[in-house]
């Protein structure tokens, strides 16, 4: 990451624009705001790169302005959503569904208890590619419904006639019978030969952030929260798991109750020949055959990142904490589905490494599954705060405080060093570098980014040193937690309940709120953080700039696996090395033959950089053995950029897609500007 340098103003307009490798010092540093269309492409030199912004950069930007200029919001609560919660709310859901493998579709039947708010003669509901086959209400008497013109990626609004006019606090009973389709967006079929068993075909969801809607007809926005309950039907040999406890197996029938309300998003189900191990009093690990040994040993710890969890939040109120590894294709690090967390192969380092994604996922239990953010466009309320939690989480399990405060800053400089790759990617005055975003015209697909994560958990922790620290800014969370909990709320009363709080602390006045929540770019501060871990990194990028120095194994032999992260990411962000010395670094360091994940994607990427063509197989196969949207989609942007080799990426694509889940081939498709 970032090294200690000196901090050298320019001015353009009288905003002061540090360079990447003097963002760590003594005090809080301003970022500029600049009003030019001007990308900052800072290496971690004393050398400054401005650079006109990239042709990629201002596709994006234009896409986006495009984008907002298609359509208005769907409703007045959620631009994402056809539904009117403001009107009559979903309060239970019960499921029965029955997986059809042959025909790749769910045959649903949705018992909705809805509570009226307000005088309607409908009820209005999101659906996505649904066949309905009946809509009836608490008596079996059919009622009328209609469905609205599709809105490509959104689906279409189903609009229900009650029988009679419904009045404030009216409870209605409303069955659907409706069967899903083949490209259900939150659905992925695999076949065989797509699993490591090669014997049985497998099925997981993804319905975050508006897929569930394609499972299902509901209220598919986070405003509404709902519990429910499941009965699966499915071959008797496969074993059926959902965001849900568990209850009762019976041939070929399982049953599900969650009585926690969550949004729509968390619905999840998954299907498979599976097994499991128990990883402690309320954990297990579910996987197929060939993962589930490795997955035990690596997520062995679970329980002790529980109890770590619950002293800084409180009860974990969920009940079970199970993981599931899924198949390569799906799209992301980890899901946190209640009582299932879905996680990728990729996370099977052999070392227990990329603990931290599931200390993520853990965190979510508070944040995001019980405090939610009330639509997509405050998504850093859920992604923000729990990146905030997890590295004060991680940094607990360390016992010498000095230490935790290192490590937990370590991974904070590893967050901003990708916040900056993020920013520079996306270009700094791309809208959707906000924290609060307009989300008018914008599928939340397509804002997806570390933006959220990382510029939202640098935030928290910028209020946090701003309050006094975490011995103060602890108790503040605690409450936050409480006052929101099975709630969804925005970013105006996450603040509102900030203020109140700290009332008394005067510290708070001095936050540019404007800044932070709606303007584009990097954070306007970045925090002092301890620069201790990068020290050995620093000291071997001097050395590599040196040019004839020998590379040795005992350069790297003392380095944690996110040091090395660190080291290669500080490679990526400056000028291709040579041939000769990247395959020297690559097999002196034994990065090249490295199985953590995190490691070789970026070796990957080092090869693009540096145009190593005997490396394009490896690459390809890199993507094509895996989804995880974090490594294929930069991999792809990289071979796009690379013009040599342009024709052949988007070959390999479009062989691949359907292979891949939706989101990643949707996404994919607008990075290599195949669709607008």
């Amino acid at each position: 990451m970032a090294v200690i340098g000196n901090f050298i103003p320019v001015v353009t307009r009288n905003f002061r624009l540090p360079l990447r490798n003097s963002i760590f010092t003594k005090n809080y540093r301003q970022y500029s705001i600049p009003v030019t269309k001007i990308a900052i492409r800072c290496c971690n030199t004393l050398d400054r790169k401005l650079q006109v912004a990239s042709p990629t950069s201002q596709i994006r930007l234009q896409r986006v302005h495009n984008q907002s200029q298609v359509m208005g919001p769907l409703s007045p609560l959620d631009p994402s959503s056809f539904s009117r919660p403001e009107l009559a709310v979903i309060k239970h859901i019960d499921l029965s569904l029955k997986v059809d493998f042959e025909k790749k579709v769910l045959k649903g039947i949705a018992n909705l208890k809805v509570e009226v708010l307000d005088n309607i003669e409908e009820l209005v509901l999101d659906s996505s590619d649904i066949s309905i086959e009946s809509v009836e209400s608490e008596d079996g008497t059919p009622l009328k419904y209609t469905l609205g013109e599709v809105v490509p990626n959104y689906g279409s609004k189903l609009s229900i006639t009650l029988p009679e006019p419904g009045v404030s606090g009216q409870k209605l009973n409303i069955k659907i019978k409706y069967t899903t389709s083949p490209s259900a967006t939150a659905l992925q079929w695999l076949e065989p030969n797509q699993t490591s068993g090669k014997k049985h075909p497998y099925l997981f969801s993804q319905c975050q952030p508006i897929h569930a809607r394609s499972i299902v007809p509901c209220q598919d926005t986070p405003a509404v929260k709902f519990t429910y309950t499941a009965e699966v039907s499915a071959p008797e040999e496969f074993t059926v798991l959902m965001s849900a406890i568990r209850g009762e197996s019976k041939v070929d029938k399982t049953t599900f109750k969650q009585p926690v309300p969550i949004p729509a998003y968390l619905l999840a189900i998954a299907v498979a020949v599976l097994e499991s191990r128990q990883l402690g009093p309320r954990s297990h690990v579910w996987s197929e055959k060939a993962e589930i040994e490795r997955s035990a040993f690596e997520f062995a710890e679970t329980e002790k990142y529980l109890q770590a969890a619950e002293r800084l939040c409180g009860p974990y109120v969920w009940t079970q904490y199970d993981l599931l590894v899924l198949p390569p294709s799906f799209p992301y690090g980890g899901m946190e589905n209640p009582c299932l967390t879905f996680v990728t192969p990729t996370l099977l380092a052999g070392d227990r490494s990329q603990a931290d994604v599931i200390v993520h996922e853990i965190m979510h239990s508070w944040t995001g599954n019980l405090v939610t953010n009330r639509n997509f466009e405050h998504f850093w309320l859920n992604e923000g705060f729990t990146v905030f939690l997890e590295r004060k989480v991680g940094a607990s399990l360390i016992e010498n405080a000095e230490e935790a405060k290192k490590s937990r800053d370590f991974h904070s400089i590893l967050g901003l060093q990708e916040l900056n790759e993020t920013v520079d990617e996306l270009g700094i005055e791309n809208p959707l570098t906000r924290l609060v975003v307009d989300l008018k015209g914008i599928h939340p697909d397509d804002a997806f980014s570390s933006i959220p994560y990382e510029k939202g958990s640098l935030f928290l922790r910028y209020l946090e040193d701003l309050t006094g620290g975490p011995e103060v800014f602890d108790d503040f969370l605690r409450s936050y937690l409480n006052k929101f909990a099975r709630k969804s709320l925005d970013t105006d009363q996450f603040k509102e309940h900030l203020l109140t709080y700290f009332k008394d602390n005067k510290n708070l006045s001095n936050v540019d709120w404007n800044t932070w929540l709606h303007k584009s770019g990097m954070p306007p501060i970045i925090p002092d953080y301890d620069t201790s871990m990068t020290k050995a990194v620093t000291s071997l990028l001097s050395k590599l700039t040196e040019g004839d120095a020998a590379l040795d194994y005992s350069d790297v032999k003392a380095f944690t696996p996110h040091q090395m992260i660190n080291f290669l990411q500080e490679l990526i962000d400056r000028d291709a090395l040579p041939l000769e010395t990247l395959r020297a670094l690559g097999d002196v360091y034994k990065v090249a033959s490295s199985k953590n994940a995190e490691i070789i994607y970026r070796w990957l990427r080092l090869c693009i950089k540096s145009k190593d063509e005997a490396k394009l197989n490896e690459v390809f196969a890199f993507v094509n053995q895996q989804g995880r949207m974090k490594y294929v989609r930069p991999i792809y942007r990289d071979l796009y950029a690379w013009e040599d080799v342009r024709e052949k990426t988007i070959e390999n694509f479009l062989k691949n897609e359907k292979y891949m889940m939706h989101v990643s081939a949707y996404t994919l498709r607008k990075d290599l500007h195949l669709t607008q």
